[in-house]
């Protein structure tokens, strides 16, 4: 059986192509950014607190945000939550709240039941550069969500924000 050696354009295309030349790990490559959402920006309120939790609790929202590419966790980005809930409409001052994620890019935010507003449970998330700039972030872009429950019998719902350097 002949021994078959690899060419050096055959090492550097086979090592970029799976980003090692590059340090990026090969699951995490091209790892899609995550698109804004048709009326996720509905009712947003610039400036929103951070809040340890909106209202009495009993939900609970969780996420992820991550580099788009390579996928690396973003700590401290402030994330907006809001939702029309069994204590307040989406619309209101005091069904908003933000957050900021931890070491590994993970939120938790707790709140009150969602409840379907227009036929649909559903919450809305921002990831707003402009509002991340004063906390030393804003270097990707503005991500708007309007995740929708497959019931309101749910107690939590998780996101995942990848989000492009801008």
């Amino acid at each position: 059986m002949p021994l078959i050696r690899p060419t050096r354009r055959g090492f550097l295309a086979g090592s970029l192509a799976t980003g090692a030349l590059l340090g990026i790990p090969a699951q995490a490559q091209g790892l899609a950014p995550t698109p804004t959402m048709r009326g996720g920006a509905n009712n947003y309120r610039p400036g929103a607190p951070i809040v340890e939790r909106i209202g009495g609790g009993g939900f609970r929202m969780t996420g992820s945000v991550r580099r788009a590419g390579d996928g690396a966790p973003l700590a401290g980005r402030r994330i907006q939550i809001w939702a029309h809930t069994t204590e307040g409409h989406e619309r209101d001052q005091r069904s908003h709240g933000a957050t900021l994620t931890d070491a590994d890019g993970r939120f938790v935010m707790d709140m009150p039941q969602i409840v379907p507003a227009f036929g649909q449970p559903h919450g809305h998330l921002a990831y707003d550069a402009g509002e991340d700039a004063a906390f030393g972030g804003g270097e990707f872009e503005t991500v708007f969500l309007r995740p929708v429950m497959a019931s309101a019998s749910q107690s939590t719902l998780d996101v995942e924000f990848v989000l492009v350097p801008v």
